[in-house]
């Protein structure tokens, strides 16, 4: 699509942001922009599916839990205070909540008060969800290095890291947690 849009200049609220003004110009996206943009959203959906479905198939765990367990496991006790467990793993609260209590249930984890406060919940990684995690983490990295890392030149694995980085930074809002 390559067609420009403008509504009434005097329509715009100081407070939008700039992309997301009706009165601004859309900009569209160059054919090698959204050639970029396609094969981006493709390529991760592809990555995470595979993921995901060797996660399943070989260890009965999700990416999404896979990646919660990881979290809890780098923690001090392995337990992470369930906002910032969701702020780590870049869900929001609401699916974190479902995903850890799918786990519980599985005694993945276990969700306990928070003892400096009592008011907050702590998410723990289990015995038994570490035992899980040690198992499944082999066949996770083997997948990252076999559909990501090994199909990418170096220079270009680098690049991502930095592209992905600036992304982050620029989408990430300060002391947002959901």
């Amino acid at each position: 699509m390559n067609v420009e849009t403008t509504a009434p200049a005097d329509s715009a609220d100081a407070g939008t942001p700039a992309h997301l003004d009706p009165t601004a110009v859309t900009r569209w996206l160059e054919p090698a922009e959204q050639h970029a943009w396609r094969t981006f959203i493709t390529g991760v959906t592809a990555l995470f599916e595979r993921l995901d479905r060797e996660l399943r198939e070989q260890h009965d765990v999700s990416l999404a839990e896979h990646e919660i367990m990881v979290r809890l496991s780098e923690a001090p006790r392995r337990s992470v205070r369930m906002a910032e467990l969701a702020a780590s793993v870049s869900h929001s609260r609401s699916r974190t909540t479902h995903t850890v209590a799918r786990m519980e249930r599985d005694g993945i984890v276990a969700r306990v008060a928070c003892p400096s406060d009592g008011r907050g919940v702590m998410a723990v990684l289990t015995d038994a969800g570490w035992e899980r995690l040690v198992s499944a983490s082999h066949t996770h990295v083997r997948g990252v290095r076999a559909h990501l890392v090994d199909v990418c030149d170096p220079a270009d694995l680098l690049a991502l890291g930095r592209v992905f980085d600036a992304v982050h930074e620029a989408n990430t809002v300060p002391g947002h947690l959901d």
